[in-house]
C-alpha cells in the first residue's frame, strides 16, 4: 500500500528532486549528479525563481584561452593563423574542425567542442553535420548542473535537431531526441512549458508506433521531471517490460513508486537497479534512498 506522507517521503522525494538537477548523468551512474542538502530543493512543476545570466560562449572561449599553456596557445595560433586568409568552404571547415579537436582532446572542453562543429553545421549544412553537433549537446547538457550552460546547450541542441528534422521529417530517432533535450534540459531545470514541449515531440513518436521504447522511457522520465508520477510509473513499466535489464528505466521507475508513496515497489525496484549496476558508488546512493522511505 502507498505510504501516507511522512518524513521519509518527504526527505525522498527531495532528493529525488535533488537528483533530478544532474538527472540521466553519464552511461549507468546517472543517480549520481550532485544531490548534496546544500542545493535548494525545487519543485519540478515550478519555473526557477534566480534570475540567472546568459552563458555567453564567446566570454567563455576568451576565458579559457587566458587559461592555456603556452604550448597550448603556440598550438592553437598555428590551427587558427590560416582561418582569416581560407576563402572555401572546405578549407574553413578543416579550420574548424581542427580547433574543436583542440579544445576536445588538448584541453577536455566539451563546450567549445560542440560550438565548434556547429560552425561546421553552418557551413555544411547536412542532417549528417546537424545531428552530430546535436547529439554533442544533447550530452551535455544531461550532465550539465550549471544553470546558465544547461539554457545555452539546450537552446542550441534545440535548433539543431529542429533544423535536422526540417531536413528529414520521418526520422523518428530526431524526434526524440528532440523532445529528449526539452525533457533533460530547460525541463528538468524547472521549466514545465518546455517539459511539454518535449513531451509532445515524444507522443508524436508513440502515437505512430508504442513499441518505441526509447521514446517511451524519455516520456517517463518526463512525467518524473514535471510530477506527473502516476503517468511515469504506467510509461516506466511498459519500457522496464518490455526491457528487463533497462538500468535507467528501472531506477527512475523506483523514483517514481517512491514520489508516490508506494514504498514496497519503490524498494524492489530500487533493489533491481542495484543488482542492474553492479556498481558500490551506486548501490551505496540506492541504500541512502531506501533508508530515506523507512524513516
Amino acid at each position: 500500500m502507498p505510504l501516507t506522507k511522512n518524513r521519509g517521503e518527504s526527505s525522498l522525494k527531495k532528493q529525488i528532486i535533488l537528483v533530478l538537477a544532474a538527472v540521466a548523468i553519464i552511461a549507468v551512474l546517472f543517480f549520481l549528479g550532485k544531490t548534496t542538502t546544500e542545493k535548494k530543493a525545487v519543485a519540478p512543476e515550478k519555473q526557477p525563481t534566480e534570475q540567472v545570466d546568459a552563458f555567453d560562449i564567446q566570454k567563455f572561449l576568451q576565458q579559457e584561452k587566458a587559461k592555456l599553456t603556452p604550448t597550448q596557445k603556440e598550438t592553437l595560433s598555428k590551427i587558427e593563423e590560416n582561418s582569416s586568409t581560407t576563402d572555401t568552404s572546405i578549407s574553413q571547415q578543416r579550420i574548424l574542425l581542427n580547433t574543436a579537436n583542440f579544445w576536445k582532446d588538448s584541453v577536455q572542453r566539451i563546450e567549445l567542442y560542440a560550438f565548434y562543429m556547429n560552425e561546421i553545421s553552418k557551413l555544411d549544412y547536412s542532417e549528417k553535420n546537424l545531428t552530430f553537433a546535436a547529439q554533442i549537446f544533447l550530452s551535455l547538457l544531461r550532465e550539465e548542473h550549471d544553470t546558465a550552460k544547461l539554457e545555452w546547450e539546450t537552446d542550441q541542441a534545440v535548433q539543431l535537431f529542429s533544423k535536422a528534422i526540417e531536413l528529414n521529417p520521418a526520422d523518428e530517432d530526431l524526434k526524440i531526441d528532440l523532445g529528449s533535450s526539452y525533457v533533460f534540459g530547460k525541463g528538468r531545470n524547472g521549466n514545465p512549458q518546455e517539459t511539454m514541449k518535449g513531451i509532445q515531440e515524444l507522443l508524436s513518436v508513440v502515437r505512430r508506433d508504442s513499441t518505441n521504447m526509447k521514446a517511451q522511457l524519455v516520456l517517463g522520465i518526463g512525467g518524473l521531471v514535471s510530477g506527473q508520477y502516476e503517468k511515469a510509473v504506467s510509461r516506466l513499466l511498459k519500457v522496464v517490460s518490455n526491457e528487463p535489464n533497462n538500468l535507467e528505466a528501472v531506477a527512475f521507475l523506483a523514483d517514481a513508486y517512491a514520489a508516490i508513496g508506494d514504498k514496497a515497489a519503490a524498494i524492489k525496484w530500487y533493489t533491481l537497479s542495484k543488482r542492474l549496476a553492479n556498481n558500490p558508488s551506486y548501490s551505496k546512493e540506492v541504500d541512502n534512498r531506501i533508508k530515506l522511505l523507512n524513516q
